[in-house]
């Protein structure tokens, strides 16, 4: 009995083949997508944090070479959102989460592909009264990742801090104070 269970278990295995390095080429891709973007980490080596584009605007980047990731406080009133994109390739229509470690934080945000008109890139746009943006705020490095995109590590920096702070204020609103009216003296 014990020869006919292990030469079943042997038939079992049969149906089941062991993954193999050639598994890639078993798998269909879609002609109109294309293969996927592969996900890079760049070397962030004399980055720094500038203005770039306006006063409600920053970006990371080596000076010189275009920018790895933007921050920018974008809309009205109380309709003030923070945008971030990530200028790294991406899948079209791509969906995911960013995740972000450091000063003091873990946290992660929903953020999807969008075309800027050359390209797919990842961008999330976020309530400025969000918490989660406070990974931003401290002056210690950052890590963010993007599955398909890779990790940027972001230098410490009052910059991202302050946008993020402005955009709040701006956000928020506002409330007049009408001055006293003055009783006749009686």
């Amino acid at each position: 009995m014990k020869r006919f269970a292990g030469l079943f278990l042997c038939v079992l295995a049969a149906c089941r083949p062991p993954a193999s390095d050639d598994y890639v080429q078993r798998i269909e891709l879609n002609a109109e997508r294309g293969p996927t973007v592969e996900p890079t980490s760049p070397q962030v080596e004399g980055a720094i944090w500038a203005p770039g584009g306006g006063s409600e605007r920053i970006v990371f980047g080596k000076p010189g070479s275009p920018p790895y990731l933007a921050l920018a406080c974008i809309g009205t009133g109380s309709r003030r959102a923070v945008e971030i994109t990530r200028f790294a390739r991406t899948d079209p229509r791509a969906r995911g989460m960013m995740a972000l470690v450091g000063n003091g934080h873990i946290e992660r945000l929903k953020i999807d592909a969008e075309w800027n008109g050359r390209g797919w890139l990842w961008r999330g746009r976020y309530r400025p009264a969000d918490e989660r943006l406070d990974a931003f705020t401290g002056t210690r490095k950052l890590e963010l990742t993007i599955p398909g995109a890779g990790t940027l590590v972001l230098q410490g920096s009052n910059e991202p801090g302050q946008l993020i702070d402005l955009c709040r204020r701006q956000s928020a609103p506002t409330i007049r104070v009408e001055p006293a009216a003055t009783l006749p003296p009686g």
